[in-house]
This record gives structure tokens, sequence and C-alpha cells, in this order.
């Protein structure tokens, strides 16, 4: 045995059978994901529902509870307080955007509408002296283009990499990557909805991670079946799948496991600024590790006995001229 061969090579685990009832649990969370969606709503961040954002800087630390509830009394919709530096240093997130005709004085680093206002009178006579170092707003017609050219970027990744695909293996395994890689977005999206996890960039640009990090898991599996396809050929292609599978199931769990081990460590020291990026990456790590195995392969496997099963069919016979 290798010495970082965690799993034998020769392990015979039928991965293909079970391959219908995962992408069922996929589906059901998906369900799940989009009917909470409905009920409950999701919850949008700063960045692009529009919004507020204060840097403020107190004389003498204080906790990051203390600030939230010294806040709790205020009309700040959205609430969102991050530890910036230092424990004098805090970022105050809420939405609404500044009304018209309003704005800082010239040179001057004073509040610009009454929710800032109202927010650094409460702190000063709850927590201490303080000063807003800066105030920054996004207009929501700002935070949907910022979504939309999140949403794009997504969409423009999923294109190339069907393409790359392509000409890396064949047309018969490209669709199969794309899928899977949609079905990582899509579940874990669903499983940060009923956490209540709220969807800003940081979170954009973990799903962004996701991506590279699951189509890189696919390429490897990938890669193997072709292998196997060149010394078996193509005349079972559930056992090929099922041996590639297996031959690199040590390497993707060490892959994994190393990768899960640095982001744990990142959600739980990272602090709240990286928070959302962290979970996002934990979920979306697990999921991308099966989908590799149980939707992308399968997919693969699907299309190829299509292929083979038109391959094998007689022609049709030509129209008899009338």
């Amino acid at each position: 045995m290798k010495f970082f061969e965690i799993i034998r090579s020769d392990t015979r685990i039928d991965f293909v059978t079970s391959w219908r009832r995962w992408i069922a649990i996929s589906f059901a969370v998906i369900v799940v994901g989009a009917v909470w969606a409905v009920i409950f709503g999701v919850k949008v961040g700063v960045d692009f529902a529009g919004g507020t954002e204060a840097h403020v800087r107190f004389e003498k630390p204080v906790d990051e509870p203390s600030v939230r509830r010294a806040l709790g009394g205020v009309d700040l919709p959205g609430l969102s307080v991050i530890r910036y530096g230092e424990a004098t240093d805090y970022l105050v997130r809420f939405q609404g955007e500044r009304k018209i005709g309003e704005g800082p004085a010239e040179g001057a680093l004073s509040p610009v509408n009454d929710r800032v206002i109202a927010m650094q009178e409460t702190l000063r006579a709850k927590l201490g002296e303080l000063s807003v170092e800066r105030v920054e707003f996004v207009g929501p017609k700002v935070g949907a283009e910022l979504r939309d050219a999140g949403l794009l970027a997504l969409v423009i990744s999923f294109g190339l990499i069907l393409v790359y695909i392509w000409f890396r293996f064949s047309l018969t395994f490209a669709p199969g990557a794309v899928i899977a890689l949609v079905h990582d977005v899509l579940v874990t999206s669903s499983i940060l909805v009923v956490l209540g996890r709220q969807f800003d960039l940081t979170v954009l640009a973990a799903m962004l991670a996701l991506v590279g990090y699951s189509l890189n898991d696919t390429i490897i599996v990938y890669d193997r079946i072709r292998e196997t396809l060149e010394v078996h050929g193509h005349g079972d292609m559930a056992a090929v799948i099922n041996e590639s599978v297996n031959h690199t199931l040590s390497r993707t769990l060490i892959t994994s496991g190393v990768t899960m081990l640095s982001v744990i460590a990142l959600l739980a020291l990272g602090g709240p600024v990286v928070r959302d990026f962290s979970l996002t990456m934990v979920i979306g790590i697990v999921v991308g590790t099966y989908s590799s195995i149980y939707v992308a392969s399968p997919i693969a496997l699907v299309l190829e006995q299509r292929r083979l099963t038109r391959r094998a069919a007689p022609p049709k016979k030509a129209r008899s001229a009338r």
C-alpha cells in the first residue's frame, strides 16, 4: 500500500447502482431550498440589495455582542456588525440608501443620514466616545448590477467549462461536468437559504471558488475513466466508471479532507468577515466531492449508453418514392 493511499486501489465499491438515490436527495434539497425561499424569502446583503456601510471607531475596545445589543433598538433593517481589525473598529451595515439631497459636508467624515446619526448617538451613549471614519452607500441599482454581473460570471464560466471538457475529453463527458457544477451551486445555495445566511459578494466569490474546486475533482475522475476505456473498451461502461472512481477515491478523499481542514480552520478562527465565505466552502466541498461521483459520472454513463445504442441501431430504410 502506498504511503498516501488511505483506500486501497483495488477496492470494489459499486457507486453506479446508487447514483439515482443521491440525485434524488440532491433534488429534494433543492426543492426544500426553493420552497423555503418562497415562504421566508432570501437574505440579500448590502452588496446586492443596496444599503449603507459605516466604519465606526471607538476610543476604548468593545466586543462585538455589545455593539449588537446597543443597536438592537435602533431602526436599522438588515443590521450586520463585523469587527474590522482591532477591537475598537467595526463595520456596521444596514439596508436603506441615502436620501436625495443628503451628503457629507465638504471634507468631513460625519454621518450623512438620519439612521447613521441615530446609530452614532446610541453607540456613544451606551459604549462611550467614538468616531465615524467613513460612510459608504450602495444604491439598489448598483446592487442589482453587481448581482446580475455575478450571475453572468457563473453562466459564462459554465459555458467555457462545457467547451473545455468537450475538447479535453468528448461531448459525452461535457454535459455531465456542467450539470454537476450547476448541481453544486444549487444545492449549496439551498442549504444556505435554509440556514438563513446572507447572500453577498463574499458568498458569490465562494461559489466561483467552489466551481473551480469541483471541476478539478471531476476532471480527475474523467481522466481515469478515459484511461480505463482505452484499456477495457466501451463494453461495460458502468464497470469502467466503478473501477475508475475506486482508483481515484483515495486521492479524492485526501484532497477534500486537507482542503476541508483548512476551510474549517478559517471558519473557526477567521472571524465574521470571512464566516459566510468559509461556510459556503465547507458545504460546497462536501457537495462537490459527491457530485463528481454520483452526478457527473452517471450522466456520462447515460449519454455513452445512448450513443452506443444509436450506433448499434440499424439504419432506417429510405422511404420509397411515390
